[in-house]
Parts: C-alpha cells; structure tokens; sequence
C-alpha cells in the first residue's frame, strides 16, 4: 500500500499566505473594474463568438492581450467552456494567430488552475483516496504513468478541462510533467477547435476544408488512440510482474 507524504512544517503557511494574496487580487479586480467579473460570465456562457469578437475587437491594439487574459481567466476557473474564446480568437486575428493565442492563454490558465486545486483542495483530496483502494491506484497510476496520461488526454479536443485538471491536482504526477504533458499535448487540441469552430462559424465559405479538418482529425486521433491503449497495456503488464516499474 502507497504511503503518503507528509507536508513539510512552513508548507501550510505558505498555502496561507498564497490563499490570502488570491483573494486580495481577486478583490482588487472588483475594485478597479466592478463589471469585470459579470462580463467574462457572461462572454463564456453566452455560446456566442460574435458577440465575444466584438468585445475583443472593441479594446484596439490591446485586443490581443484582453484575449489572453479573459481566455486564462476561464480556464484558470476551471468550469466555465472556452471554446467560444478560443473561436473568436481565430476570428477575430485569423486562424494561425488565434490558434497560439489560444493555446498559450488555455496553458496558462490549466496551470493556474492546478496549483490552486493541488495547493488549497489537496487535503480533502488526499482523505477521500485514502478511504478508497480504488483510488488509491488511480493515484499511484496517475504518478506512474502522469505524462504520458496527461499528454493523451490534453490531446481530446472539447474535453471537460477542469476534469482532467482535477485529476492531474489530486494525483501525484510532478508540476514538470503536468506543465510539459499540457504544452504540448493542448496545442492539437487548441488548433482543432479553433480550426473547427472558426470554419463552422464561415461553415459557407469553408465547407471542404471543414469536411477535410474533421476526416484527417478523426483518422489521426483513432491511430493515437490504438498507440497510447497499447502503450498503457505493456505498463499495466509490467506492473504485474515489478510493482516497482
């Protein structure tokens, strides 16, 4: 049976300290822009990307970093969809620019999103597994294996984020491996729903090359999907015969 760790002594404090300066920054932002939370509400459930093309089109030059900073504020939050943002990114700056954009800020903001789940919801996490055989092993799996599983599913366009994001938090993969598995494994992810979402919207314009997106996009992920089932299979085998691989 896995042992857990304990924290070291000034690691509370430090969660502490992190909390109140969270709060006091989320405070700040009211105060100098009362209307900024009821609008990123609003612009990521509305489901319309004109509308949040609008709104980034409306700041001018500075378009592009409002953009990022709204998309890794709803990505940060965890629950809130940002394929909207993502699309009206690519609208509004063009497809390749709005792809990066996109992909950066989603990274960014899944990172945020884990230090804050791993750091201040943890301990509830750590008591609920350790209640659990089940989840004992998904918790050891999920460190054994954390990249690679992190990797595949990043790569899953218009997946739950702030269910993978959870699971990375509560698992024992490392921060490196969970920043490196998002890089790269959000960036087809990220060109996918952009690229989808940007032709759906101008679907008269880009029909084929929509219908090209979505065949390419299906095969390549079925081949990754048949590599990574036999990768995991040869670990959990090798697992069985050395509980330490």
């Amino acid at each position: 049976m896995s042992t857990r760790k304990l924290k070291p002594s000034g690691e509370g404090w430090v969660q502490l300290i992190a909390g109140i300066g969270f709060i006091v920054l989320l405070i700040v932002i009211n105060i100098v822009d009362p209307t900024f939370y009821p609008t990123m509400w609003h612009l990521a459930t509305s489901g319309s990307m004109e509308e949040i093309a609008e709104y980034i089109q409306g700041f001018g030059p500075m378009a592009m970093v409002v953009s990022m900073v709204l998309d890794i504020f709803v990505n940060a939050v965890g629950f809130l969809p940002s394929i909207f943002i993502s699309t009206a990114n690519g609208l509004v700056f063009g497809m390749w620019p709005g792809i990066i954009i996109s992909w950066l800020a989603e990274t960014i903001g899944v990172v945020i999103s884990f230090y804050i789940m791993r750091y201040f919801l943890r301990d509830a996490a750590d008591k609920l597994i350790s209640k659990s055989s089940t989840l004992m092993k998904v918790d050891d799996f999920s460190g054994n294996n954390g990249f690679v599983v992190m990797l595949f599913a990043r790569s899953l366009p218009y997946f739950p984020s702030g269910v993978i994001t959870a699971l990375g938090a509560i698992s024992k993969i490392k921060p490196r491996d969970y920043i490196l598995a998002n890089l790269i494994g959000k960036f087809p992810s990220t060109a996918l729903e952009v690229a989808i979402g940007t032709d759906i919207v101008n679907f008269q314009e880009n029909m084929g090359r929509l219908g090209i997106i979505v065949v390419v996009a299906g095969t390549v992920y079925f081949i990754l999907w048949k590599v990574y089932k036999r990768y995991m299979d040869k670990r959990n085998a090798e697992q069985e015969h050395d509980p330490n691989a």
